[in-house]
């Protein structure tokens, strides 16, 4: 890019130096940003596009797959108030934010500028529907008395989660007035324990767990099915955590004992 040399005197140090004057500098794009972006389901997705000597022409967001304009500048051109164009005055950087992206926001993005011809910048980005495994046998057989401990890890998540929730039968267990529940999630290995001290007969049930950015209800596999069962060898009552043990009157009320095996992996 050709330019002007031109000379300045240096009053502190007497020194004339020269330096080039570039009155028509083109806008160009910083590479340096991520150009592959991946984003969880409910989770904003940030695309950072960077132009250089832009002056005073405007940067816009297309969507590449039907070529809608999603904004124009700082505003927004589109119905869907989840598109979002971020930036700071004087800085170099335009941002586009999707708030609660979904699957189908995956894509091709791109950055643009508005002068002949136009240039532009694709981003890629690709939206993820996290999974959380309970660690472990499907089934699990507790000593009454004895404490459970389950493991939930949480995947497909490109950013640790600020917090893992467990449920039981659809409620919430981490703030349940139970008593003796700990929970104990560490982000960056991305997993959550679940401690229940003192295992009761009516601690038996289905488990699942899911990230703060979903609820346990989306996405989540078919519950199992609740199947009575009991055993007293040993002297103690042993229950399934996936069945339900039915008390009455002082003694075990029996039915015929099924297993239904069902998946532990669910979709948050």
């Amino acid at each position: 890019m050709s330019g002007k040399e031109k000379f300045a005197l240096n009053i502190i140090s007497g020194e004339v130096q020269s330096y080039w004057e570039q009155p028509f500098a083109q806008p160009y794009f910083d590479n340096s940003t991520k150009r592959e972006i991946t984003a969880t389901v409910g989770q904003s997705a940030l695309l950072h596009c960077r132009v250089r000597n832009l002056g005073d022409r405007a940067v816009s967001w297309i969507r590449k797959r039907d070529l809608h304009i999603l904004t124009v500048g700082i505003l927004t051109y589109t119905n869907d108030q989840r598109f979002q164009s971020l930036h700071t005055e004087g800085s170099d950087e335009w941002t586009l934010r999707i708030t609660s992206p979904q699957p189908r926001d995956s894509g091709t993005y791109e950055c643009q500028v508005s002068m002949e011809p136009k240039i532009s910048q694709a981003f890629r980005l690709n939206v993820v529907v996290s999974k959380a495994k309970i660690l472990g046998n499907s089934e699990l057989f507790i000593k009454s008395g004895s404490d459970i401990n389950l493991t939930c890890v949480a995947l497909q998540s490109p950013a640790p989660p600020s917090f893992i929730y467990w449920y039981k039968g659809g409620r919430v267990v981490n703030y349940s007035q139970r008593g003796g529940i700990s929970v104990l999630t560490e982000r960056q290995t991305k997993t959550s324990k679940l401690v229940i001290a003192r295992a009761m007969p009516s601690d038996s049930g289905n488990y699942t767990c899911s990230p703060s950015s979903s609820g346990e209800s989306e996405e989540a596999a078919e519950p199992a099915k609740v199947v009575p069962q009991w055993s007293t060898r040993g002297g103690g009552c042993d229950f399934l955590l996936r069945d339900l043990l039915l008390l009455g009157r002082g003694s075990l009320i029996k039915n015929e004992p099924t297993f239904v095996k069902s998946a532990r992996e669910v979709a948050l």
